[in-house]
């Protein structure tokens, strides 16, 4: 298949890639190794090189390649899998393209007419291959062609389904189609001789909602900042309200949030989504929510089919998903059976005869020697072929980490300590080392050596005895392991708490993080060795929150246990820098550590972190609020009459947060919450959100009748409090609470004691219907708004941080704010490999502040958006380019090639709302350097900067002297920067002198400025006079340096100290600022052409004339979309 071209060094090709064909201009080659005899070598090298890798990211064993002559660059421009294929690519160059290359005299001019054919190439076939793929490949073309007539959007706009229906005005319908694209959505239609079409930006959509209204049996509102719209009669609704809120949520992550928010690499690429691929994807989320697979997961194959059950003696009927290293099973009622069996436990998959009474049977044996029967598979051939593949290449990487282990192991020595625990009651604590402590990994969970004095020590243990009895016969039953069969008596038993001598062992069960330790064995020993030591914003904020983790159990009074838990945060820090550690972590691992071994909390804090609890952890915990706003729609749904006496549920909503973060472990009484920490293994966030409806439920006759939100607040803390682990374990307990507490709130009633497994069971039976699907579908859709809310969030720090800066009205300034964000989108919608895109995502990734990562434009971007807003028309379109590349280099004062709201919105304000004089300043600074380069085709800086004759360059030096000069230089100019800045704070720096040269282009630029004016003629007339003044006051200091001893007038004195002054400054960095010049030249100050212009009242007018900016700025938002669109798609063209 013909690939975006792709640069290559030809020389690194050469060493795993054989030439099989070529000529002046194109490389076909081999992969080494492939089609070769399997004795040689290198072959073996590259073969398990290859082998290794990631399914994609594994090469084609065959390429062609565009070379130009005499360049070691080379462009990879075809692939594929076989020769044949290759062959067909090889021929259609040599035939269409080989004999047109020999007329071009310059290498570029052959190397981008190529690159433009081979992207053309790729454009008619992606338009195939989409059509290909849909139901209707004929209508989905047309549907195509139409989109790109009416929108006018650029080519890689890709369109991703349509869909026929009806668009509402009021009480109108227009019927017409609604187009779904990768970063639109997009209406047309055209009724009655009317046409009505709108684009909105999927970076628009604040909200999407089902509605129903009179008019409308059912309808999809879509709630942008300015309007609602609402479309109704799908033929489908539930499958378009999916799709669009699958575009909007995979948009706003990729464009909002790029670093924050996991997204699948499949998605990270716009241009491969379809609508087979949203599909594949929401079914994919679904399956790694459902059974709590790692992020990385890929689903492969579905299929029906029934699994014997052995404890009810019967085959239960479902459906079978695999993935690259699982078989997962799920009855079909969700959680009524539910198996996992990790590929790495896996012995052999093999097929049994078929009988009517077992059709289609497979036998999965794993390694405890137990089998598990599947039958009535559809594809059964098909499937045990994929899946042994997928065992084979497992087998083969396990059994090459064993052999790299085992000689690492042999060439050194292991060196953390391992310490089994004993009673510290009466240990000598002072007597342990700090560093040994630090690195000692406990090899026992911390409960075993530290335990809390409980009331009712034998009722405690023969209850603990009682539910060990239960779990053994549900293991005989059941089964052991990950591969156990979870069922509603399983759910039963974990609602009753799981015995404490089995809780470590269950929790790595049903997490599945037991497969991560077994498939990484070593790993958290190496965490804790790299990260120990190490000193960031992650570990002060471990320190200072690792006393805080339980303070009241005796495991965290002890330096063992703090130790313990300062290594599984720090080493998860380490392995995760972009969660590093977030509050709530502390208290969670410091449970984990309590029931299980040091290295299992570790994995078991993995899978909390990075699967069950997704998106939790990151820099603006947006998962939670996501969460968050989940739950406020399943009050509105499951507790009605609560929802209505709070409007605002952000007060529930501001309590429960903590209940998401801690899983209840902050609220509830210990042994309490940590039965519930026992659900959530078992059922995922599913039990959190409904023992969190199960406790408002509980308490909702009380919340209506409360009359403020902090008798609310203390409602709901007062029950929690009261929730007990058994039900003789204390008496029915009113409020605990002094008697002049009771006083201040007598309205607050007396709270009884609660029982956590009844609240748990009760929270299944009332709530047991929310399914995960359910879930992940309304995380969807919520997510839309809790990102959008971050972004308003940011637009009023980016304003009320510019607002001081700027004399415009705040309603412009957000206007502009938009425009300018949009220019920033649009570069990452169509594809310009924009520099700005890349600086927002390492902004993130160094951390950066609010203000160094805010919004940024480019060049390319800044020149389209200063078109749209500059206030004079320019001239001719090269100069206002020039003048627009001026302005760029002028702002961009840190030299990052980036410009910065602020920046942007500094200068827009000087041209509109600024007096006359700060407006010619400004026209001044853009005719000088460093605005005004040596070469104006070329808009970087100086190409060969001035070096001052005052100073004597050290040439020839030996490297230690030239190093101790370098220093001292360097030292030298630093001491005077920053003299210069002290003196900044005081006295506002004059302005350098300007020369013959970049006055002429100031005139040209003021002449430019007056294109289409009604006063047009007065304007050039006054400039002429303007300009003649100027050159004579410009000749006449010019004269004053020729006159040796004759006196000279003031103005001419003031240009010499300024000329000299400039030469000095000069002189002591060693580097002019680009408008250095000799004595005998021509110049002019600020202050001179300030009073030359003053002088014609016509200029004075016209400067001081009212620009209308928010006319500008709303016919630069009617433009923007088109001009821009355009551009790009002319550079796609050419490039």
């Amino acid at each position: 298949m013909w690939l975006n071209p792709e640069e290559v060094l030809l020389k690194n090709a050469l060493k795993l890639w054989v030439t099989e064909r070529s000529n002046d201009f194109f490389l076909l080659q081999r992969r080494r190794g492939h089609g070769e005899p399997t004795g040689k070598i290198t072959g073996l090298l590259v073969g398990a090189l290859d082998t290794v890798l990631d399914s994609n990211a594994r090469v084609t064993p065959f390429r062609i390649l565009l070379q130009v002559p005499g360049s070691q660059v080379s462009w990879v421009i075809a692939s594929g899998a076989a020769i044949e294929e290759v062959n067909k690519h090889w021929d259609w160059l040599s035939h269409n393209l080989l004999h047109s290359l020999s007329v071009f005299e310059k290498k570029e001019d052959v190397a981008s007419f190529v690159k433009g054919k081979v992207k053309g190439l790729i454009a008619e076939e992606v338009r195939g291959r989409q059509a290909a793929q849909e139901e209707d490949p004929e209508k989905f073309r047309e549907a195509l062609l139409k989109f790109e007539l009416h929108f006018g959007l650029p080519s890689s706009e890709k369109l991703v389904t349509y869909f026929s229906c009806c668009c509402w005005k009021g009480r109108v319908p227009r019927q017409g189609f609604l187009y779904l694209s990768i970063n639109h959505m997009a209406f047309y239609s055209f009724l009655l001789g009317k046409e009505v079409k709108f684009v909105i930006p999927w970076a628009e959509v604040m909200r999407l909602e089902r509605v129903s209204t009179g008019l409308m049996t059912e309808a999809i509102r879509v709630s942008t900042r300015q309007r609602q719209r609402e479309f109704s009669m799908f033929l489908n609704l539930e499958e378009t309200f999916g799709v669009i809120g699958q575009l909007a949520d995979i948009a706003l992550r990729r464009l909002l949030d790029s670093e924050g928010l996991e997204l699948d690499r499949v998605l990270q690429q716009p241009t491969r989504i379809s609508k087979r691929i949203l599909e594949e994807q929401a079914l994919r989320e679904y399956v790694l929510a459902l059974f709590r697979l790692p992020r990385g997961e890929r689903l492969h194959e579905v299929a029906s089919c029934s699994v014997w059950t052995p404890h009810a003696r019967c085959h239960t009927a479902g459906t079978l998903y695999t993935t690259d290293s699982y078989l997962c099973f799920c009855s079909r009622e969700e959680g009524h059976c539910i198996l996992i069996i990790p590929l790495s436990e896996v012995l052999s998959i093999e097929k049994a005869e078929s009988t009517s009474a077992l059709p289609n049977p497979v036998i999965v044996s794993i390694r405890t020697k137990k089998a598990f029967q599947l039958i009535e598979l559809q594809d059964r051939d098909d499937l045990v072929e994929s899946l042994n593949s997928k065992l084979r290449t497992l087998q083969w990487k396990q059994s090459m980490f064993r052999s790299s282990k085992r000689d690492k192991r042999s060439m050194s020595a292991p060196t953390p300590y391992y310490t089994f625990y004993y009673d510290t009651g009466y240990s000598d604590k002072e007597e342990i080392e700090e560093h040994v402590l630090r690195n000692t990994i406990n090899s026992e969970a911390l409960m075993t050596a530290f335990h809390q004095n409980q009331p009712g020590t034998d009722s405690n243990k023969s209850l603990e005895q009682m539910k060990e009895r239960m779990w053994e016969d549900h293991f005989s039953e059941f089964g052991h392991g990950v591969h156990m069969f979870r069922t509603g008596k399983t759910q039963r038993l974990v609602a009753m708490g799981i015995p404490e001598s089995l809780r470590g062992e269950l929790w790595m069960t049903l997490s599945d993080a037991s497969s991560e330790l077994q498939s990484h064995q070593g790993y958290y020993t190496s965490q804790v060795q790299k990260s120990m030591g190490k000193s960031n914003l992650a570990t002060e904020e471990i320190e200072r929150d690792l006393h805080r983790s339980l303070p009241d159990h005796p495991a965290f009074q002890n330096p063992t246990g703090i130790a313990a838990l300062r290594r599984v945060l720090t080493a998860y820090a380490y392995r995760n820098p972009k969660i590093g550690y977030c509050q709530s972590m502390n208290i969670l691992a410091s449970v984990l550590l309590l029931y299980a071994k040091e290295e299992e909390a570790f994995w078991l804090l993995v899978a909390v972190c990075e699967r069950m609890l997704p998106d939790y952890f990151n820099r603006r915990v947006i998962g939670a609020q996501v969460d968050q706003s989940v739950f406020e729609k399943l009050i509105r749904e499951r507790l009605p009459e609560l929802a209505e006496h709070f409007p605002d549920l952000s007060t529930l909503s501001s309590v429960s947060l903590s209940w998401f973060l801690t899983l209840f472990l902050s609220v509830l009484p210990f042994r309490s919450a940590v039965c519930v920490v026992d659900s959530f293994f078992f059922h995922g966030i599913k039990a959190i959100f409904q023992l969190g409806l199960a406790v408002l439920e509980a308490n909702a006759a009380q919340l209506s009748a409360s009359t403020d939100e902090g008798q609310a607040l203390m409602i709901l803390t007062s029950f929690l409090e009261q929730v007990g682990y058994e039900e003789t374990s204390c008496p029915v307990s009113p409020l605990p609470a002094t008697e002049e507490a009771g006083s201040i709130n007598p309205d607050v009633p007396a709270v009884g004691h609660t029982n956590i497994t009844r609240l748990i069971n009760e929270s299944y039976e009332k709530f047991g219907d929310l399914t995960v699907r359910q879930i992940e579908r309304l995380r969807c859709q919520h997510r839309i708004q809790v990102l959008q809310a971050h972004e308003d969030t940011t637009k009023e720090n980016a304003l009320r941080m510019v607002t001081p800066d700027v004399s415009m009205s705040p309603e412009n300034l957000a206007d502009v704010y938009d425009l300018f964000k949009t220019e920033h989108f649009i570069s990452l919608y169509w594809g310009d490999s924009s520099s700005a895109a890349a600086a927002e995502a390492a902004a993130w990734q160094r951390g950066d502040s609010y203000m160094e990562r805010q919004y940024r434009l480019d060049r390319p971007q800044f020149k389209s958006l200063y078109g749209l807003l500059a206030p004079w028309p320019g001239g001719t379109s090269q100069h206002a380019d020039t003048l627009a590349n001026r302005t760029f280099t002028l702002l961009d004062q840190d030299r990052d090639n980036l410009v910065t709201f602020r920046e942007f919105a500094c200068w827009l304000d000087t041209f509109y709302c600024e007096e006359l004089n700060e407006k010619i300043r400004l026209l001044y600074h853009l005719h000088i350097p460093p605005a005004l380069t040596e070469s104006e085709d070329d808009p970087s800086l100086m190409k060969s900067p001035l070096v001052s004759t005052n100073r004597p360059l050290c040439v020839n030096l030996p490297s230690g002297v030239a190093d101790e000069v370098k220093d001292y230089q360097e030292q030298l100019k630093q001491m005077l920067q920053d003299l210069m800045k002290e003196k900044e704070k005081d006295v506002e720096k004059p302005l350098p002198l300007m020369n013959q040269r970049e006055f002429i282009q100031f005139c040209k630029t003021l002449y430019s400025m007056f294109h289409g004016d009604p006063e047009e003629n007065d304007l050039f007339q006054a400039i002429a006079t303007v300009t003649s003044l100027v050159l004579q006051i410009g000749e006449a200091g010019h004269r004053g340096h020729h006159h040796s001893g004759s006196e000279v007038t003031g103005q001419d004195e003031v240009t010499r100290v300024n000329a000299e002054d400039r030469r000095s400054s000069i002189s002591n960095t060693g580097v002019s600022d680009g408008s250095a010049t000799p004595e005998n030249e021509w110049t002019i100050s600020y202050a001179q052409i300030l009073a030359s212009l003053l002088t014609e009242q016509a200029l004075v007018n016209f400067l001081e004339k009212p620009v209308d900016l928010s006319a500008k700025i709303a016919a630069a938002k009617e433009k923007q979309y088109h001009q821009r669109a355009g551009l790009l798609t002319l550079q796609h063209g050419t490039s």
